[in-house]
């Protein structure tokens, strides 16, 4: 017999399958930028995949539900169309905590994900764990007087590393990293940025 959170997970592959074929992702970003991107997203990833014991643990803590099958929950994992390359990519010939987790996790965009809670809410995250990992490419120039301690150059441009973890008790976490693209590669130059107007967990 399926557990709740295996046939919310499947729900989830499902749903993201639809509706790509009604709104396609968007095609990839140019090569330069794209494998940038890759390689921030990447590594990230790999990092929290080689601490999920300790995620899960947290999550025990917590107590999740209550429920036997709340101790593997569905790992939804959002993130930008290069992100989902990135996951199912990782997950098929990755590490092997990435090895552990791919049959039950799935990379999706975030409006997908959305879209499939306001239809199957799990508010309580009794079924799942969020995972998000992904770079806004275009910070609008209004924004860039937060960050002008790190003045930009001529053709440079922000790029914002938003990251977090939700429904896993104390491991629980939203942390963005400020990163400059300058056409060829991309450097960081402020790990853990406090962003106006965004609100915490």
């Amino acid at each position: 017999m399926l557990s709740t959170s295996r046939i919310w997970l499947d729900g989830v592959r499902e749903f993201a399958a639809e509706h790509r074929l009604r709104k396609p992702l968007p095609d990839p970003a140019a090569a330069a930028e794209g494998a940038a991107e890759r390689m921030i997203l990447a590594a990230h990833l790999a990092t929290v995949l080689a601490g999920w014991e300790a995620v899960e643990a947290a999550r025990r803590e917590r107590g999740a539900g209550g429920s036997p099958h709340d101790a593997d929950p569905a790992i939804v994992i959002t993130t930008s169309a290069i992100g989902i390359a990135v996951v199912e990519e990782h997950l098929a010939t990755g590490s092997l905590p990435a090895r552990a987790v791919a049959d039950r996790a799935v990379a999706v965009t975030e409006l997908e994900y959305r879209l499939w809670c306001i239809r199957n809410p799990d508010d309580g995250y009794e079924r799942h764990v969020n995972v998000w990992n992904w770079i806004k490419t275009r910070v609008p120039p209004e924004r860039h007087g937060e960050f002008a301690r790190h003045p930009l150059g001529p053709g440079e441009a922000y790029w914002l590393h938003r990251t977090g973890l939700a429904g896993a008790g104390s491991a629980a976490r939203r942390d963005c990293h400020l990163w400059k693209w300058n056409g060829r590669h991309a450097s960081l130059l402020e790990a853990f940025v406090t962003e106006r107007g965004v609100s915490e967990l």
